[in-house]
């Protein structure tokens, strides 16, 4: 590994009672050269933070639970331009930092490991759910990534600050990424390897509602035009489905149902009007990225 890699990316490794697996984490870092760790510690009763001194890496304890706070508090810590967080588990192999650092200096403020995932890794149901929630985030934020949740990402510190860290827990990897989506959309991937974890599992189905949930929350925050139009679009469903019933019934069996076909009709029009209105309200904010990134690129110029 390069000298410049270490004195421009601090490896950032928030850690929950990871005793099994830190030494390990930390141990295949050095391997490959990486020096600047900071294990910031959410006050482990297994003797995490201790495994991780002896190892050589910096520690400190977060203020506050939760990994949201944990990303918030290294923040005060951190000198370099540059921070990659990595989970403390030994899910993600350290060989990929470099391949992350080397993408976001191309031009981009975060970058994300998109897992690769195996049958050994996650079940069927975790893997579905990851991708309907980077589903969830691309249609509320225009964005076209495959892997938002992902544990392992490298991102510039002066955009990370900025950040309101209004999420808590494990949305902090969405609200960082819907921050960078919704001001400069420099975002990108680079596949990387997934492992089984060591120690037990942390994440639960009713994490991935909390998630989604943060989503919605971040999406009102960013692009508030967009989310009150998309739920009115959500209007159509029972505006169709009753108009469709009263067709039916008008049809086929001779009975008119003048009122609610008359709800169906403005059920029907107040949720395509919505849809409409939200789909410019993308295309607006599409634009304003484009305006913001020539600004940015006329200032860099001068």
């Amino acid at each position: 590994m390069s000298k410049d890699i270490n004195s421009e990316v601090t490896v950032v490794i928030p850690t929950l009672n990871e005793a099994e697996a830190i030494g390990k984490v930390i141990d295949e870092l050095k391997q490959y050269g990486i020096e600047n760790i900071i294990v910031v510690d959410g006050h482990s009763t297994d003797g995490t933070p201790k495994i991780a001194e002896e190892k050589g890496a910096k520690v400190i304890f977060q203020e506050g639970k939760g990994k949201a706070l944990a990303i918030k508090t290294v923040l005060k810590h951190v000198k370099t331009p540059y921070i990659l967080v990595m989970n403390g588990d030994y899910t993600y192999p350290a060989k990929h930092v470099k391949e992350l650092y080397e993408k976001i200096k191309e031009g981009y403020d975060e970058v994300i490991g998109a897992r690769i995932w195996s049958r050994k890794t996650r079940e069927l149901i975790f893997r579905a759910g990851n991708r309907m929630l980077t589903l969830l985030f691309n249609l509320l934020f225009g964005a076209k990534l495959s892997d938002v949740l992902s544990g392992m990402y490298i991102v510039r510190k002066d955009r990370l600050s900025s950040a309101l860290f209004e999420t808590k827990g494990f949305g902090i990897e969405t609200e960082i990424a819907a921050h960078i989506a919704s001001t400069t959309m420099k975002i990108a991937e680079t596949p990387i390897e997934y492992r089984k974890r060591i120690g037990r599992k942390k994440l639960g189905i009713k994490h991935g509602f909390l998630i989604a949930k943060d989503m919605i929350k971040l999406a009102w925050r960013y692009n508030p035009t967009f989310t009150i139009f998309a739920a009115g679009a959500l209007l159509l469903i029972p505006g169709l489905l009753l108009g469709a019933w009263v067709a039916y019934n008008y049809f086929f069996t001779g009975i008119k149902y003048y009122i609610k076909g008359l709800v169906a009709i403005m059920l029907t029009l107040t949720g395509f009007q919505s849809l409409l209105i939200a789909i410019l309200a993308l295309y607006l904010k599409r634009m304003e990225y484009r305006l913001n990134r020539r600004i940015m690129e006329l200032k860099g110029e001068k």
